[in-house]
């Protein structure tokens, strides 16, 4: 059977990862990403299953969205015995991962929904998946399936590449990953991966409040204050964010830089280096049962380098992102960039760094820097400080970007993707050529 287009009645969707919506399994960009996917095809429509590390006191099996989203609780078992999240005991998980999907979904999931007359789309993420993808592929063929189902594996970071067996991925599925910097990395691997990049949802574009905005600054009581959200690694470009903080402290200005990375032992090092630069640093605690995300701001007082030490949420970010003069996400080695795009939806004056973001485009949304050189940030923040005019637009025109990237409009372009890659594999598009085509003599006649 096949399909002129993919749509929610003909169609459904199987995602592996790791990462998922549990707190316990959301360890970073990747739990952000694979969540609002689901979420995203759900809401359209399509029936959805999500396979992912799950928190072992959850159900194992739960729907969503109106019965559309069903999700799927791996490796529980295991999960018990490593409290501190999905990456604990990760080989383990792993074993059980590879050992247990193929077969399940082959038979409680694809075989189903074949026999029901939809076409079967299997999308995967990271490394971590890719084993279990070639397993999956094999379990399909052997059952007589493969070529009625549609099969992605996509790379978020080159994390663990060496671990992949490539060549016996590139049989098994398409790869894909989220970024042109992405591709261009993968190609020097004799790979050559379809580019689908990352979103975020509608939510992210509401406005920011300006009271919430004016309370921020008023607090900080700051000439300059900028923010930078990352983890704690040096490709991320802390040293050189450190160091133009400490420049434009020289030549006058009372300069804020909030930061919040994450568990990484690099930090460390960084707020040695502030300090040896002759920055205060304040590391700002959230006290048990406070609501208010500002008041840890405010008790802390003031400092050249505020060091956020509690969870912060996407609506305290936005305020943040909102109120800074520069959020930097100056990175020097960036797949995709996901903080730099959640700023933009905010307003926010966004530095990124050489790495091709989709989404960036120089003095039009954004601050491209070409140079690991803090003068290059200082330099920016003089031209803004000089023509105030500029940052207003392209606050705005970050705003007007942000919306081509919604996770609507990124999972249009996906199913894009999907319906190519399916009329290679003439599983889409035999209804609508049986419709045109027309022999040429008839036509003549």
């Amino acid at each position: 059977m096949s399909y002129a287009r993919i749509t929610p009645e003909n169609s459904e969707f199987i995602i592996l990862s790791f990462e998922g919506p549990d707190g316990y399994a959301n360890a970073g960009g990747l739990g952000v990403r694979i969540t609002n996917l689901a979420l995203t095809l759900a809401n359209l429509g399509f029936s959805t299953h999500h396979f992912f590390i799950g928190d072992p006191r959850r159900p194992g099996l739960e729907t969503r969205c109106q019965g559309k989203l069903t999700i799927h609780r791996w490796c529980q078992w295991i999960s018990e015995y490593y409290p501190n999240g999905v990456y604990e005991g990760e080989n383990e998980k792993l074993y059980d991962f590879n050992e247990s999907i193929p077969g399940f979904v082959t038979e409680r999931v694809v075989s189903p929904a074949l026999e029901e007359g939809r076409l079967a789309i299997i999308l995967a993420e990271e490394w971590h998946t890719a084993e279990a993808m070639c397993r999956l592929s094999g379990a399909l063929s052997a059952a007589g399936l493969r070529d009625r189902a549609l099969m992605f594996w996509n790379a978020n970071n080159t994390f663990s590449f060496h671990r992949i067996d490539w060549e016996r991925l590139k049989l098994c599925a398409t790869l894909t990953t989220v970024s042109r910097y992405m591709k261009h990395l993968m190609w020097g691997l004799g790979l050559n991966p379809l580019v689908i990049p990352n979103g975020i949802p509608p939510s992210l574009l509401r406005p920011v409040r300006d009271r919430d905005v004016r309370d921020l600054r008023a607090k900080l009581a700051a000439d300059l204050l900028l923010a930078k959200v990352a983890r704690w690694d040096p490709a991320k470009g802390w040293d050189e964010a450190i160091d133009a903080v400490s420049r434009m402290r020289a030549v006058g200005w009372k300069t804020t830089l909030v930061t919040r990375g994450g568990s990484e032992f690099y930090g460390a090092s960084v707020m040695q280096r502030a300090k040896y630069l002759g920055l205060t640093v304040k590391e700002v605690e959230m006290r048990p049962g406070t609501t208010n995300y500002l008041t840890p701001l405010t008790e802390a007082g003031s400092a050249d380098i505020m060091d956020l030490r509690f969870p912060t949420p996407i609506e305290f970010l936005r305020v943040l992102y909102r109120a800074s003069d520069a959020v930097l996400a100056n990175s020097g080695h960036e797949p995709f960039g996901l903080v730099g795009l959640e700023a933009m939806a905010a307003g926010g004056v966004v530095f990124t760094g050489s790495t091709g973001e989709e989404y960036a485009i120089p003095f039009v949304n954004s601050f491209v820097l070409d140079t690991s050189d803090p003068r290059e940030i200082e330099s920016y923040m003089i031209y803004l400080r000089d023509f105030p005019e500029e940052g207003m637009r392209i606050r705005k025109a970050a705003k007007a970007t942000a919306r081509h990237f919604t996770w609507e409009a990124t999972t249009g372009n996906l199913i894009s993707k999907l319906e190519s890659q399916g009329r290679l594999q003439g599983v889409v598009g035999r209804i609508e050529q049986e419709k045109t085509l027309v022999d040429p003599s008839q036509a003549a006649a």
